[in-house]
């Protein structure tokens, strides 16, 4: 009987036993099929990095806590001229110049510290010379949180500090250009005042030329005095040779001759200082000047050049000061006038009104002529560069579009105003300063 039950102990265990064997292996196959899984995923993962860190365009290298180099991507070294193999185990700052050799160290030591990203600049010390790159340093950390070294990302700055050179340089021609079609612009308006410079200087001269003719005369008969003066001449005979030479009303008139010269000189160089304020490139640092005076000049140029007789009116404020470059802002008043001018070309009475006001720190300068106006299809592209209304050969179509961009350059506007009542009227407003 016991020995049935002992029996029947021993079936059990071992079945026990084969269930539990069942259960080991089920679970060791289960395992296996997880290991192969996951040394697939490993290995679809491996891949994967491996093709990022081929096809990468950026600079990735991945260094321990000494910063010696474990993997870096194909543009890494290519940019190196090495392959991989030759890379690994050599220290990164090896291959940067020696001042940033230090900071790479310090980089490292504060990113693995603070454990966060470092921005770091760096020339990369290529074959074919030191390379700017910008590297991104992140520390790498373990499945515990345990820093095990750093990976940097870096882009090249080469190409685009190449590039920002070349915009530079692009710009900086553009400035030339914009100032060589300001001076050309200028030099047009100049050519179209020659006339009225020429009469406005052959008259002063003249009469310079004439007094000094005049002078001549009272020197030679002067000259004639004193001659006999030195001669002992008795002074009866110094008597009649002074009426026969008229020389009391000679000297009378002496101090008028001489003042009539100097006022003709005066003339003449207040001509050419307007000429040389006129034709001055304008360039160089800001100034504070009377926008009504400089007005006053470019009206009285665009007068000298005119044909017909011009009412030109003055209101509002007798000063008003601004910051900027006088000899542009004249170019703009300048092409105003003369604009308006043209626009009332072949007009009885030709009339133009200049009103100036100050708000605070702002100057508004309003031009209003009687002319036809502008049509409201041509105002919209009034300030377009090349874009004019006149007969071919009298108008280039730069004047506005110079004048808008000078005035945006000053911090100012220029714009047309629409008004119900016959003629143009232009608003030009710029920052004002206290007098």
């Amino acid at each position: 009987m016991m020995g049935d039950v002992r029996q029947d102990l021993g079936d059990q265990a071992w079945g026990d036993v084969l269930r539990a064997m069942d259960r080991t292996y089920a679970e060791l196959v289960d395992y296996q099929e997880q290991l192969e899984s996951r040394n697939a995923e490993l290995t679809d993962l491996r891949r994967f990095l491996s093709s990022i860190m081929v096809s990468i365009s950026d600079y990735l290298v991945v260094v321990d806590r000494g910063g010696v180099i474990a993997d870096a991507s194909a543009s890494f070294c290519a940019a190196l001229g090495q392959e991989v193999a030759a890379l690994a185990g050599r220290p990164l700052r090896g291959f940067l110049a020696a001042p940033d050799a230090a900071r790479l160290d310090e980089a490292m030591t504060e990113a693995l510290a603070l454990r966060r990203p470092i921005t770091l600049g760096a020339d990369l010390v290529t074959p074919g010379g030191p390379e700017p790159v910008e590297f991104s340093l992140s520390p790498q950390l373990d499945r515990r949180r345990k820093c095990t070294g750093a990976v940097l990302t870096g882009r090249p700055m080469g190409e685009l500090r190449r590039a920002y050179e070349r915009l530079e340089q692009s710009h900086e021609e553009l400035k030339q250009a914009q100032a060589q079609l300001v001076r050309n612009e200028k030099m047009a308006s100049l050519g179209r005042l020659l006339a009225g410079v020429a009469h406005e200087l052959n008259n002063p001269i003249s009469f310079v030329y004439a007094n000094t003719h005049t002078l001549e005369k009272y020197l030679a008969k002067f000259e004639t005095y004193f001659e006999r003066v030195q001669a002992g001449a008795s002074r009866a005979e110094l008597i009649s040779l002074r009426e026969e030479l008229r020389l009391d009303r000679n000297l009378a008139n002496l101090a008028h001759v001489v003042q009539g010269a100097r006022e003709g000189a005066e003339r003449v160089r207040d001509i050419v200082e307007d000429l040389r304020r006129l034709s001055a490139d304008g360039a160089g640092e800001m100034n504070d000047f009377d926008l009504v005076e400089v007005a006053r000049v470019a009206v009285n140029w665009i007068e000298r050049g005119s044909k017909s007789a011009l009412e030109i009116a003055f209101s509002g404020a007798a000063q008003a000061w601004v910051r900027g470059r006088p000899g542009h802002i004249q170019q703009v008043l300048m092409n105003l006038v003369q604009n308006a001018v043209d626009a009332m070309e072949g007009m009885a009475r030709p009339a133009l009104t200049l009103d100036f006001a100050q708000a605070g720190d702002t100057v508004t300068l309003t031009l209003t002529d009687i002319g036809p106006g502008i049509p409201p299809e041509t105002r919209a592209a009034i300030f377009d560069p090349f874009f004019t209304t006149k007969d071919v050969g009298k108008g280039t179509g730069l004047g506005l579009a110079i004048s808008h961009k000078i005035v945006a350059e000053h911090g100012g506007a220029l714009e047309v105003v629409e008004t119900p009542s016959p003629g143009a009227v232009f608003r030009l407003t710029l920052p004002g300063v206290g007098v």
